[in-house]
């Protein structure tokens, strides 16, 4: 008879298993709090969307949409479906769909899942992770400027560092064209070293070649034309805005001409958050204006901006700077032999969760219940503070013993507790010594 065969995960999609759960939770409850502290609202959106919606979102001759997207189509109803590659599209289809800035400017922020069909490599993955902020029907200066300081307050609530910030405009699409021009004749003149990449964009796409990282062609681009020097007056006072905030809060930044987008409906403002600490794939952030894109998709015309930043790569950056502990597994953990003592667990162990505290209750395996020495070794690697245990003995006489797992030598160690009062005993324990991993709940508090 065969064997069956074991079934595995996709390539390029990975698990998060809960030894690492606890740093994608920190990071997705630190920046929760930044982005509220800025007044932004969370967006969910789905990750399926018709697939039109991305190839004019992301331009039909751009990799993602020729090679990267994961494209099918619906077998019940013909329906032509994509997993998102990236977050932004699916936000303005719902604002335009919702009406969502008909009373007023709107500030989100999403996170999730995203899918793109490429070589998987460190920090890369086919489903990735993406926390991003869009601010839609603001036009001015000082709302980039905001984005990229919550940004900077991001990395420093994390405790990272030696993220830089470039920054560029890119002007608007008149600016953009006769640059282009120029860009193009200039390019032409040097055809005879643009490698195949370069010499298939120079038409289509020539802003991507000021990009390369092709070492032949650094000294070619470095000379090139900036677009920088193309601004007219409004989009230079706008950039001008952008740096003035961002030089009175002491922000430091480079300006980079070479920084670009591939696509036409962003606008003015770029910016990207690079490290040098993930060898050559240094963005972790990514952001600007794309003011035409929502008049491009059938909306009003409304302005736009905003960031995504993959979390895997930031995850990345958190465990190089010092990976924080992870947080115990409970405050308690029930130790109990006998049926009557288990009834009696359970009780104790709601009562506790009711005041807050995170509670695991030893649960049989396929060997049996296990013994108190088991039991107890159990109780020492889960990291709680206390171990309540109730035996026979306990049973009889209505109370608990409630050991201090962590106590230091000399001091008592083993209490034993009437059973009703076992939960005040323990809540003004871990309160006193401040020894709780992470809290007490407040008891009326949503958590």
């Amino acid at each position: 008879m065969s064997k069956t065969e074991k079934i595995v995960a996709v390539k390029g999609m990975n698990d998060i298993l809960p030894a690492d759960s606890h740093l994608w939770q920190l990071f997705e409850n630190t920046a929760q709090s930044v982005v509220q502290s800025y007044g932004f609202q969370q967006i969910r959106t789905p990750i399926v969307e018709n697939t039109a919606l991305f190839s004019r979102a992301i331009g039909a001759v751009t990799d993602i949409v020729e090679k990267e997207m994961y494209s099918f189509e619906d077998s019940m109803n013909g329906d032509k479906l994509t997993l998102r590659p990236e977050g932004t599209a699916g936000v303005v289809r719902a604002v335009i769909e919702h009406n969502l800035v008909y009373e007023g400017p709107k500030r989100v922020w999403y996170t999730g899942p995203m899918f793109r069909h490429e070589r998987p490599q460190r920090g890369r993955y086919r489903q990735f992770y993406q926390f991003g902020c869009e601010a839609v029907g603001f036009n001015g200066p000082d709302i980039d400027a905001e984005m990229i300081m919550l940004c900077r307050r991001l990395w420093d609530d994390l405790g990272l560092e030696n993220i830089r910030l470039e920054l560029n405009s890119i002007g608007d699409a008149e600016e953009r064209a006769r640059h282009r021009v120029d860009l193009i004749a200039y390019l032409e003149k040097h055809e005879d070293v643009l490698d195949a990449e370069a010499k298939r964009r120079l038409h289509s796409n020539p802003l991507r070649i000021l990009d390369t990282k092709n070492p032949a062609l650094q000294e070619i681009v470095t000379a090139a034309p900036k677009l920088l020097d193309y601004l007219g007056e409004e989009s230079l006072a706008h950039f001008n805005g952008v740096r003035k905030i961002l030089d009175h809060n002491n922000i430091p930044y480079v300006i980079n001409p070479r920084l670009v987008r591939g696509l036409d409906y962003y606008n003015r403002t770029v910016f990207e958050w690079v490290t040098d600490a993930l060898g050559s794939q240094g963005t972790v952030c990514a952001g600007g204006r794309y003011d035409p894109l929502i008049a491009s998709f059938g909306g009003k015309p409304t302005p736009a901006v905003g960031f995504a930043m993959g979390i895997e790569r930031l995850l990345e950056l958190m465990k190089e700077a010092g990976e924080p502990a992870a947080p115990d597994q409970c405050d308690v953990y029930l130790v109990h032999q006998g049926e009557a003592a288990q009834l009696q667990a359970f009780v104790l162990g709601e009562r506790l969760r009711d005041a807050g505290l995170d509670v695991v209750m030893h649960a049989s395996t396929a060997n049996g219940p296990g013994s108190f020495k088991t039991q107890m070794k159990k109780a020492d690697g889960s990291g709680a503070s206390f171990a309540v245990i109730i035996g026979e003995d306990e049973v009889a006489n209505h109370t608990a013993s409630v050991k201090a797992m962590r106590a230091e030598e000399g001091s008592a160690q083993q209490s034993t507790v009437p059973f009703d009062d076992v939960v005040d005993f323990v809540v003004d324990q871990i309160t006193d010594s401040g020894d709780h991993h992470h809290h007490v709940h407040d008891e009326h508090c949503n958590h």
